[in-house]
C-alpha cells in the first residue's frame, strides 16, 4: 500500500475517502430504503416506533467509535512506521473489547428496552411495537459492534475499499431481506416490525463471512489468521493507550446521543407525528453528517501516519486540504438535501402534513451540518497526535451547556422548530472554540509518536 508521501495529498485524500463515503451513502440508503419500507408497508405509526431506537442503538455503538478512534491513531501510527506486528497486536486487543461490550449491551439493552423507551417518552400508542424492534435489535449489537469496530481498524492501514465491498454485500442482502419478511415472500416468517433488525443481521453476517475469506486470500496485514487470533487477548498497555485517546472520543459520542435523547423526549411531547417527522429527517441528515465525518476521520488516519513516519510538516497541508474537501463535498450535499428535500422525505413519509413539518425542520439545521464537518476535521487533526481531552470537553460543553438549554428555551418560545435551532448555536460555538485551541496551544505543542 502507498503512503500518504507518495501520491499527492489531495490524490490521497480522495483514495482515502471515496470508498469511505460510498461507504457511509450505502449505509444511510440501507436505512432509509428500510425506513421507506416500514412508512409504505406498515404504516406512519411504524415508523415512529422504529424512529425512537435511533438514539439507543447510537448510544452503543458510540462507545465503540471511540474505541475504533483510539484504536486507529495507534494502528495508523504503527502502520506509518512500517510495524506490522503492531498493528496486529493493537487491532486483536480492540476487538476482544468490543466483543465483550457487544454482549453486555445485548444482555442490557433487551431486558431494559421496554424502561429505556419509556424514559424516552416513546408514545403511547406505538410502545409496543417499538419494545419489540428494540429486544431484536439488542441482541443483533454484537455481531454490530464487531463489525463497525473492524471496518474502523482496516481504516487504519489505509483499507477503506474493503469495508465499502463489505457493506455492498449487507446493504444488498438487508434490502432484499427485510420486505420478503415484512410480506412472507418465498415462504419466509412474516415478521413485522421486526423485520429490518433480522434482515440487517443477516446482512451483517454475510459481509463479516465475506470479509475474512477476502483479507485472508489477499494476505491483508489484518486477516483472520492463526497470528491474528493469537493477538485477541486483553493487553494492558495496549488497551490502556486505546482507551487514553479513544475513551473521551466515546465519551464524547455517548454524550451527543444522550442529547438526542433528550432531543427526542423533547419531539416526543409533539405526539407520534413529530416523532415520525424526527426519523425522517434523521435519515436526510445522515446522507450529509456521515461523508462530513468522514472527511475528520481520513484527516486524522492521514495525520497519524504522517506522524509515525516521521513527516510532521504535512500535518498542516492535511487540514487544509480536509477543510476544502469539506467545502465541496458537504457543502454540495447540503445543497441538494435543499433542493431535493420535498421528494426525499416524501419517499418516507405518506401524510402531507407530517412531511411539510419535516421539510421545515430540516430547512432550520441543515445549513449548520458544513460548520459542524469544520469543526470535526479540526478535532481530527489534533486527535492524531493524541491530543483528545480538550477538543472532547469543548464538544460536550457545548452539547451539554448550549445547544440542550437552547432546545429547551427555543421550544418554549417557538415550539417544536425551536428544538432545531439548537443545532446550529451549538455547531458554531464548537467550531469557534476548536480553532482558538488549534492555533494558540496545539499547534505549539510538541508531537510525538504513542507507540
Amino acid at each position: 500500500m502507498q503512503t500518504p508521501a507518495q501520491n499527492p495529498l489531495w490524490k490521497t485524500y480522495l483514495l482515502f475517502l471515496a470508498p469511505m463515503v460510498l461507504s457511509n451513502f450505502l449505509q444511510s440508503m440501507s436505512g432509509t430504503v428500510n425506513s421507506i419500507y416500514i412508512g409504505q408497508m406498515l404504516g406512519t405509526q411504524a415508523l415512529a416506533a422504529v424512529s425512537g431506537m435511533f438514539p439507543i442503538i447510537f448510544f452503543f455503538i458510540a462507545l465503540v467509535i471511540g474505541l475504533g478512534a483510539g484504536a486507529g491513531v495507534l494502528i495508523g501510527q504503527a502502520w506509518g512506521a512500517r510495524e506490522s506486528h503492531m498493528v496486529k497486536a493493537i487491532a486483536g486487543a480492540t476487538l476482544l473489547l468490543g466483543v465483550l461490550i457487544g454482549l453486555v449491551a445485548a444482555v442490557f439493552g433487551s431486558v431494559f428496552a421496554r424502561q429505556a423507551l419509556q424514559g424516552l417518552g416513546t408514545p403511547a400508542d406505538v410502545l409496543d411495537d417499538a419494545v419489540s424492534y428494540a429486544r431484536v435489535m439488542m441482541w443483533t449489537l454484537p455481531f454490530v459492534l464487531v463489525y463497525v469496530l473492524f471496518t474502523q481498524l482496516l481504516r487504519g492501514v489505509s483499507d477503506t475499499l474493503s469495508p465499502m465491498l463489505a457493506l455492498l454485500l449487507s446493504t444488498v442482502v438487508g434490502l432484499a431481506l427485510t420486505p420478503a419478511f415484512i410480506r412472507g415472500w418465498f415462504g419466509l416468517p412474516q415478521l413485522g416490525i421486526q423485520s429490518a433488525a433480522f434482515a440487517g443481521l443477516a446482512g451483517t453476517l454475510a459481509a463479516m463471512a465475506w470479509l475474512a475469506w477476502s483479507l485472508i486470500r489477499k494476505g491483508h496485514p489484518l486477516a483472520p489468521d492463526r497470528e491474528f487470533f493469537a493477538s485477541l487477548r486483553l493487553d494492558g498497555a495496549i488497551l490502556g493507550k486505546v482507551l487514553r485517546i479513544g475513551l473521551p472520543t466515546g465519551v464524547q459520542m455517548i454524550v451527543l446521543s444522550l442529547s438526542e435523547l433528550v432531543i427526542l423526549t423533547l419531539v416526543n411531547q409533539h405526539g407520534s407525528q413529530a416523532t415520525a417527522a424526527y426519523g425522517a429527517v434523521t435519515q436526510i441528515v445522515n446522507y450529509v453528517q456521515f461523508p462530513a465525518l468522514s472527511i475528520a476521520i481520513t484527516a486524522s488516519i492521514l495525520g497519524a501516519q504522517a506522524i509515525g513516519a516521521g513527516r510532521l510538516e504535512r500535518m498542516g497541508p492535511i487540514l487544509r486540504t480536509g477543510l476544502w474537501i469539506n467545502v465541496c463535498l458537504t457543502g454540495g450535499l447540503i445543497v441538494l438535501g435543499y433542493l431535493l428535500s420535498h421528494w426525499l422525505l416524501g419517499l418516507f413519509l405518506t401524510e402531507d402534513s407530517t412531511r411539510a413539518m419535516a421539510e421545515h425542520l430540516l430547512h432550520i439545521m441543515l445549513w449548520s451540518l458544513l460548520i459542524f464537518g469544520f469543526q470535526a476535521i479540526i478535532g481530527g487533526i489534533m486527535r492524531a497526535s493524541g491530543t483528545v481531552l480538550v477538543p472532547v470537553a469543548i464538544a460536550i460543553i457545548c452539547v451539554v451547556g448550549v445547544q440542550l438549554p437552547a432546545a429547551y428555551w427555543l421550544d418554549g418560545q417557538f415550539g417544536l422548530q425551536g428544538v432545531w435551532m439548537a443545532f446550529p448555536v451549538a455547531y458554531l460555538g464548537m467550531l469557534v472554540l476548536q480553532t482558538l485551541y488549534y492555533k494558540l496551544v496545539w499547534q505549539h505543542q510538541k508531537i510525538e509518536r504513542l507507540v
